[in-house]
C-alpha cells in the first residue's frame, strides 16, 4: 500500500507539473488579439485555403477518396429535412450532432465546389435549429455540439447569407449557445477533467469566435475562460499521453481538444502553449496502439469495438512531423467504409492531412506502448503488417475514473485475425437510464458495478471471494521489457482488492517469441480464499484436461494451459444477463477456473496461450522478468 501510495503521489507530482508549465494568456491578451481577428471564414479551414486544398486532393488518391465521399454524402443531405427537436431521454445530443455533421459537410461541399445548392440547404439547417426553443442546456454536451456546428456553418458562409439568416443565427449563437454557459446550472464542464470540459470549452469558443466582432466582449470573456479551464481536462495526458476514458472517449474528447487549439491558433495566432502540456502530444500513439491487426480496438470501459477514421490524428501527425502514427488510419482510409460519412468531423481530417502524404507513411518502430496516468496499458504485438497477428492490451488503473469500468488487471488477445480475449465494452446509456439504474455513480454501493458488463466478474482478471473490486483502488504499471522476443508488462494489482483479502497480488502479461501470450499471476492471500481466474471469450470452449481448455472459432484453434503450484479447478460460466436491465451477451461465455488458497501461501499461476497444445515455456517469478524500463 505504501508502494502504491508513492506512485499515486508522484502521479499526481506529474500532473502538478503539467498544468504550472501553462500558463493562460490574460484577458487583456485576449482582447488585443480578438481585435486583429480576420474575415470571415476564421475558423480551420481560411480563406483561399481551398485552393491548396484542392491541389492536395489531385495528386492524392487516398485524400480524393475521402473528399468525394463527403460530397456525395452532401447530395444525399440535399433531400432531407432539417433536424428536428426531438429530445430522446434527457439528450438532444443526436440531433446536435446530427446538425454538425451536415453543418460541415455542407459547407465543405459549398466551399470546395461552389455550388449553391449546398449553401441553401446549409442555410435552411442553420436557420431551423436555430429556432429551436433551446439546445438542451441541462446536458449541456448538447449545447456545445450544437454551437459548434451552427458557428462553422456561420463562420464559413458568412458573406452569402443574407443579413437576415446571419442575425437569426448569430442570436441563437448568444441567447442558446453562450449564454446559457454562464449559468453555474450548466457550466459544471469547466471543472472535470473529462471530456465535457474538453467538448463544451471547445464548442463555446468555435461559437464567442465567430461572433467576435459583434460581441467582443464576450468573446474575450469565453474564450478567457476557456483557455483558464481546459488544461484541467489535458492534466490527465500525462505522463505519456495515455486516455483515462479509454479508445471512444479518445476520439470524442481529444478530437474536441484539437478542434479548440486549431481554431485558436489560426484565429488567435497562438495556443499559447496549451498543446504543450505534458502528455497531449503523444497522445496519437495512444490511440494507433488501441488498434489490433484486424481494426478492432481494446473497447475497455465505455467504448466501442470498431476502429473509425480519426480526423484528430491527422492533426497530431502534422503537429509532430511524425506520419507513421497514422499507419492504422491510412489502412482505415484505404478501405474507406461506407459509414466513414457518419463521422460528423470528417472534412476536418482532410484539412489537417492536407501536407501529410499519405503514400509516404511508414509503419512505426516500436512494438510495445506503455502509458501511465489514471488508466495505465500496455499495448503490444508481434507484427504492425499482418491482420493475423499477435496482438496483447493490458489494462490496470481504477474503477474510480470517469467512464471506467472494474476491470484493473484485465487484458485482450487477437490472434490468426480472430480476438479470442475479448472485453464487452459498454452498454448503451439510454437502455439503462429508461429503467431508471444510476449509471454514473463511482463508491462502493454504486448500481453501476450491478451492472453485469460492467464489474469484474466478467472481465479478464481476478475475483476473490465473488467479491467486488474496490472501487477507489488502484493498479499501477511498474515495469515492462521491449526486447524483441519477450514483450512485457507487469502491474501491481494489490490495491484493486478489498481490504483484508490479500496481501500482495501481481500480474505480468507477456508476448513470447511473437507468437504466444503468457499471464502469470503472484498471489499472497490475507485470509482463506476462493481465487476465480476468468476469461470472456467469443470462441467455444472446452476443456480437454486439467490443465487446458480448447477455443475455436471459424475453424481455428487457440489452446489456453494452465501451470500452477496449486489445485486448479477448470471451468466455464455462462454470459446469461442477471437483471432486466442488462443487454444480452449472444455467442460470448467465460472460461477459467477457481482455487483454494491458504492465508499466507504465496502462489504462482500460469496462462499460456498458444496455437500449439504442447507449447511450454520456461516460467520465472515475476521479479525476475526481463525488465527495459520502470514507472518513473
Amino acid at each position: 500500500m505504501k508502494q502504491i501510495s508513492l506512485l499515486l503521489l508522484v502521479f499526481l507530482c506529474f500532473q502538478s507539473f503539467a498544468q504550472s508549465a501553462y500558463k493562460a494568456p490574460s484577458r487583456a491578451t485576449i482582447k488585443e488579439k480578438l481585435a486583429t481577428v480576420s474575415d470571415h471564414p476564421r475558423l480551420l479551414l481560411l480563406p483561399g485555403a481551398e485552393a491548396d486544398l484542392k491541389q492536395q486532393l489531385t495528386g492524392d488518391p487516398i485524400k480524393r477518396k475521402v473528399h468525394e465521399a463527403i460530397i456525395k454524402e452532401s447530395e444525399t443531405i440535399l433531400s432531407t429535412q432539417p433536424v428536428e427537436r426531438i429530445q430522446i431521454g434527457r439528450r438532444l445530443l443526436d440531433k446536435s450532432r446530427e446538425c454538425l455533421r451536415r453543418v460541415f459537410m455542407l459547407s465543405y461541399a459549398y466551399r470546395m465546389t461552389n455550388d449553391s445548392r449546398f449553401l441553401q440547404r446549409a442555410e435552411k439547417e442553420l436557420l431551423a435549429v436555430s429556432g429551436f426553443s433551446d439546445w438542451n442546456p441541462s446536458h449541456f454536451l448538447d449545447v456545445a455540439e450544437m454551437t459548434m456546428a451552427v458557428a462553422i456553418g456561420y463562420d464559413w458562409l458568412y458573406h452569402q447569407l443574407s443579413e437576415n439568416s446571419r442575425k437569426i443565427i448569430r442570436t441563437a449563437i448568444i441567447e442558446k449557445g453562450i449564454n446559457p454557459s454562464l449559468d453555474a446550472r450548466n457550466n459544471n464542464f469547466l471543472k472535470v477533467e473529462n471530456n465535457w470540459n474538453q467538448v463544451c470549452n471547445a464548442g463555446m469558443t468555435f461559437g464567442a469566435l465567430a461572433i467576435a466582432e459583434n460581441e467582443t466582449e464576450l468573446a474575450t470573456d469565453i474564450i478567457t475562460r476557456a483557455f483558464e479551464t481546459i488544461p484541467t481536462s489535458m492534466n490527465p495526458y500525462a505522463p505519456d499521453g495515455g486516455y483515462p476514458e479509454g479508445y471512444g472517449y479518445w476520439e470524442y474528447g481529444t478530437s474536441f481538444n484539437v478542434l479548440f487549439i486549431d481554431a485558436v491558433e489560426k484565429t488567435l495566432g497562438s495556443s499559447f502553449g496549451l498543446d504543450q502540456i505534458d502528455g497531449f502530444l503523444q497522445t496519437a500513439g495512444f490511440l494507433q496502439n488501441m488498434i489490433g491487426p484486424a481494426g478492432k480496438v481494446y473497447n475497455w470501459g465505455d467504448s466501442g469495438l470498431n476502429a473509425g477514421l480519426s480526423a484528430a490524428s491527422f492533426w497530431f501527425a502534422g503537429k509532430n512531423n511524425d506520419p507513421s502514427v497514422l499507419w492504422m488510419q491510412k489502412k482505415i482510409v484505404e478501405n474507406l467504409p461506407a459509414g466513414a460519412v457518419r463521422n460528423r468531423i470528417l472534412p476536418a481530417m482532410l484539412i489537417w492531412s492536407a501536407h501529410v502524404d499519405l503514400s509516404k507513411i511508414r509503419q512505426p518502430q516500436k512494438k510495445i506502448w506503455v502509458g501511465q496516468g489514471d488508466s495505465p496499458v500496455a499495448l503490444m504485438r508481434s507484427d504492425w503488417s499482418s491482420p493475423e497477428a499477435v496482438y496483447v492490451g493490458l489494462k490496470a488503473g481504477s474503477a474510480n475514473v470517469n467512464h471506467a469500468h472494474m476491470d484493473a488487471g484485465s487484458f485482450i488477445i487477437d490472434a490468426l485475425g480472430e480476438r479470442w480475449a475479448m472485453d464487452f465494452g459498454m452498454q448503451d446509456y439510454h437502455s439503462l437510464e429508461t429503467k431508471g439504474v444510476k449509471l454514473w455513480g463511482r463508491t462502493q454501493d454504486a448500481q453501476r458495478w450491478d451492472i453485469f458488463r460492467y464489474n469484474n466478474r466478467v472481465h479478464n482478471t481476478l475475483t476473490i471471494d465473488d467479491q467486488l473490486h474496490n472501487a477507489k483502488g488502484y493498479a499501477s504499471i511498474n515495469s515492462w521489457s521491449d526486447r524483441d522476443n519477450f514483450l512485457a508488462a507487469v502491474t501491481d494489482l494489490s490495491d484493486i482488492f478489498l481490504p483484508g483479502q490479500l496481501q500482495s497480488a501481481s500480474r505480468g502479461i507477456a508476448l513470447v517469441e511473437n507468437n504466444s501470450v503468457m499471464v502469470r499471476d503472484e498471489v499472497t492471500p490475507a485470509k482463506d480464499i476462493t481465487l476465480r481466474w476468468t476469461l470472456l471469450t467469443p470462441a467455444e470452449a472446452a476443456i480437454v484436461s486439467d490443465k487446458t481448455i480448447e477455443l475455436s472459432q471459424n475453424g481455428k484453434k487457440l489452446y489456453l494451459t494452465f501451470d500452477a503450484d496449486i489445485k486448479l479447478t477448470l471451468k466455464t460460466w455462462p454470459t446469461t444477463p442477471v437483471r432486466d436491465y442488462d443487454a444480452p451477451n449472444p455467442g460470448t461465455q467465460l472460461v477459467g477456473f477457481e482455487a483454494q488458497i491458504p492465508a499466507g501461501k504465496s502462489v504462482s499461476m500460469n496462462a499460456v496461450f498458444s496455437t500449439d497444445p504442447k507449447k511450454t515455456i520456461k516460467t520465472t517469478a515475476l521479479k525476475s522478468w526481463p525488465v527495459n524500463h520502470q514507472a518513473r
